[in-house]
């Protein structure tokens, strides 16, 4: 992609109704024999530079958020990964804003999902301190008014999600969460936390779970971020029709487990996993 005048201008790469499922796509030569190094040096060469000099100018307002989003799922199709997106209805089956809740597999979903829900309604994520502060693409993350969390002491945190959570939910600003304390190709529910339900009930807005897997952008042994790309690897979000929390939440809490671990134990099973 080369960037061009994007202010105030959505891409509508997702914009396809309730699916969107890559055209053929296939890797280059490059791509299949060093497929790491050719993903994350037009990465950090593209979007990645594009977006912080944005930031560094004040200038990273939510269309250019979007642009950068869809630039690096090009960049994904263009590894021979075809993405696979369902259930983009429920994004708009809401009155208001809501709560993305999902599972945290890479970082590649952070990338992603505002090019998906972006376009349809505000959005913005729950991130840590340490993300906000990073040199360069801390003020990219700044510019999204995000709730930050220390993951140092976990009622900081609580209060953090629950106070400034509702804040921006007033404001008609749907929040992406995830619950998880971090990343892993492997959903396990006893650390997938409800803070979720716990912010819904306060708020009084629904659920849209989502399950994704977006192991093909792995995790790193040293690196998080940086952990090896598999070319050909389909990348998969799937988005479940808005519940309501009634009572405390616990079999709301329940359901969105359910969904996503039996999502992505049926994609794991047919794509398998990247370690």
């Amino acid at each position: 992609m080369i960037p061009q005048h994007v202010d105030g201008v959505f891409l509508e790469k997702f914009l396809t109704g309730d699916v969107y499922r890559s055209p053929e796509v296939r890797a280059g030569a490059f791509s299949r024999l060093l497929p790491s190094l050719s993903f994350y040096s037009r990465l950090f060469l593209g979007p990645v530079r594009w977006l912080c000099r944005r930031a560094s100018q004040g200038r990273c307002d939510d269309a250019a958020w979007v642009y950068a989003s869809i630039w690096t799922a090009d960049l994904m199709e263009r590894m021979g990964c075809p993405i696979e997106v369902e259930g983009m209805d429920a994004i708009n089956a809401v009155d208001g804003p809501c709560l993305f809740v999902a599972n945290h597999m890479s970082t590649l979903e952070t990338f992603m999902l505002p090019g998906m829900i972006r376009p349809r309604r505000p959005v913005t994520f729950v991130v840590k301190k340490s993300l906000t502060t990073m040199p360069f693409f801390g003020a990219v993350m700044r510019s999204r008014d995000p709730i930050v969390v220390g993951r140092v002491n976990p009622r900081e945190d609580l209060s953090a999600v629950l106070n400034g959570g509702v804040e921006r939910l007033k404001k008609g600003v749907s929040i992406i969460v995830f619950p998880q304390s971090t990343r892993s190709s492997v959903f396990d529910e006893r650390h997938f936390n409800s803070i979720g339900v716990k912010l819904a009930r306060r708020a009084g807005v629904p659920i849209v779970p989502l399950a994704l897997k977006t192991d093909a952008w792995g995790q790193g042994k040293k690196i998080k971020e940086l952990g090896p790309v598999k070319a050909g690897m389909t990348v998969r979000y799937r988005f479940a029709r808005p519940i309501c929390v009634q009572g405390q939440g616990k079999e709301e809490h329940t359901a969105i487990c359910n969904y996503i671990s039996s999502t992505l134990a049926a994609w794991q099973e047919r794509d398998g996993i990247n370690r």
